[in-house]
């Protein structure tokens, strides 16, 4: 496996107020691959991906990324591999406001020592057009276009995705969840999405199905099917 997670453990808080987030998580995904993380609010999905992103450390167990353990990473180590290696995209866009739509994929490009081409991305994106304009002048899929830009050019090993269609209408997620499909295939990103929308669980080779902060499913896809198969 290219990622591997053994009994991973983490809660919040102190005694009383205490909360379990992940009660002992153990999975792998397979480098290449398209993983979705299924789970309601609270379940500890967000949590996990925080842990495998290194924003957040576990309280317990081993996370290994290609062979290497992530604790044994020092600051220095952790803080390239994050840079390097990871992509993220969130719900909440954050593009730097006065930079315009190529200036913010040229951001992610100048974190890795082997980027994509800009003007590829862009193509791929379909945001050619758009290139010269500013966040404030572009919709809500168009601004998560230019963020799943910035974190794809990097040409990361893994892309991070938690709620990336949260704040976007039906028509809109379509499209951008096309648009990670297309990247997972084109490129070979390794692609994890956090959701706790069912029916994206039919786009993914694997489906972690997390509840209470444990995995209560994990199932492997025999039929990937097509975003645009896809209905709720």
């Amino acid at each position: 496996m290219y990622l591997e997670l053994k009994d991973i453990k983490k809660a919040f808080g102190e005694e009383e107020n205490r909360t379990y987030a992940l009660r002992g998580v153990s999975f792998g995904v397979e480098k290449g691959s398209f993983t979705v993380i299924l789970g309601p609010s609270g379940s500890g999905k967000s949590t996990l991906l925080n842990i495998i992103g290194g924003i957040e450390d576990a309280d317990s167990g081993v996370l290994t990324i290609n062979g290497d353990e992530l604790e044994s990473f020092g600051e220095k180590k952790l803080t390239d591999y994050r840079r390097r290696h990871l992509g993220y995209v969130f719900q909440s866009y954050n593009l730097i406001s006065n930079l315009t739509v190529r200036e913010n994929i040229e951001v992610g490009a100048y974190l890795s020592k082997d980027p994509l081409n800009v003007d590829e991305m862009l193509d791929v994106l379909g945001m050619e057009e758009h290139k010269d304009k500013l966040p404030s002048q572009l919709s809500g899929g168009q601004q998560q276009r230019t963020a799943i830009g910035r974190a794809v050019v990097k040409n990361p090993d893994i892309l991070l995705c938690d709620e990336p269609t949260g704040a976007l209408d039906y028509h809109t997620s379509k499209d951008i969840l096309q648009l990670l499909d297309d990247v997972n295939r084109k490129y070979s990103t390794t692609v994890i999405m956090v959701t706790h929308n069912e029916a994206l669980a039919e786009m993914a080779d694997r489906v972690i199905r997390v509840k209470d902060g444990m995995i209560v499913r994990n199932d492997q896809n025999t039929h990937r099917k097509s975003v645009m198969e896809l209905e709720w």
